[in-house]
């Protein structure tokens, strides 16, 4: 037993919070009849490249989409952000546009762009449909109240750690990469075009990390700006205590799992 404090990280449902914590998963949902159901079980690890810079980070984000249907089998009542007919129909529209933007815009300055914006449309509806918005407030403030033995309706909706960090590198990193491969093919085939995506997650993973490890640093205030401020604008809204009270379940139950292994 240790009173170190956990390395936490999160994603909101529609209807509530999942945690993942270093070996484990928790999630609390709040139910139709009111009352709050929790969840929660081990976590898959790839270990096979944690050495590696850039790949690493890829697999610890694979291993957060690896978990998923592990939280519905374990707490059904969760609902995923994307678990919404608006939602699906924005999937299917961007899937759509970006296929016709690759199409017509090939070779043209500003499509990689264009496409880079219609790959977030999905989100945004997310976000802005339901309370996905709010239960993305409800995580961090949960994850910060945590790291500081504060509490969560006083800590701020936004987060150093969340993963609207990686857009601006992402994109930045995506249209140096995409733009290389174009001097050297006029028409990149889409294993091509899908190493240049794989190699910029990897870059922006790899730069996230730098920025919290050098946090103090004006150029790590400088690349989280963008993140922060898409949180502020549109990723987060305040919770309500109802909300916060699902939050709080998840965080005594991220931490019950963590240590009862350890």
């Amino acid at each position: 037993m240790t009173d170190e404090k956990l390395r936490l990280g999160g994603m909101a449902l529609r209807n509530g919070l999942l945690v993942h914590g270093p070996t484990h998963w928790a999630a609390a949902v709040r139910r139709e009849d009111g009352t709050i159901a929790v969840g929660s079980g081990r976590k898959p690890r790839l270990r096979v490249a944690d050495g590696v810079a850039g790949v690493r980070g890829v697999l610890r984000l694979a291993e957060a989409v690896v978990v998923l249907p592990l939280v519905k089998k374990g707490l059904p009542e969760a609902r995923l952000p994307w678990q919404d007919a608006k939602v699906i129909g924005a999937i299917v529209a961007a899937s759509a546009g970006g296929q016709i933007v690759r199409r017509v815009g090939a070779g043209r300055a500003g499509a990689e762009a264009m496409l880079a914006a219609i790959s977030v449309v999905p989100s945004v509806v997310a976000l802005r449909g339901g309370q996905v918005a709010e239960w993305h407030g409800v995580e961090h403030k949960s994850i910060a109240a945590y790291e500081t033995d504060g509490e969560a309706a006083d800590a701020a909706k936004e987060h150093d750690r969340c993963g609207s960090h990686l857009m601006a590198p992402m994109l930045a990193a995506n249209l140096a990469g995409t733009a290389l491969l174009r001097r050297v093919t006029s028409t990149p085939s889409p294993v091509a075009q899908g190493a240049v995506a794989l190699a910029s997650l990897g870059v922006a993973v790899e730069v996230f990390a730098w920025s919290e490890r050098n946090k103090d640093t004006a150029a790590a205030k400088l690349l989280r700006r963008p993140g922060h401020e898409l949180q502020r604008v549109l990723g987060t809204r305040e919770p309500t205590e109802d909300q916060l009270e699902v939050g709080r379940a998840a965080m005594e139950e991220i931490v019950r799992a963590e240590r009862s292994t350890s």
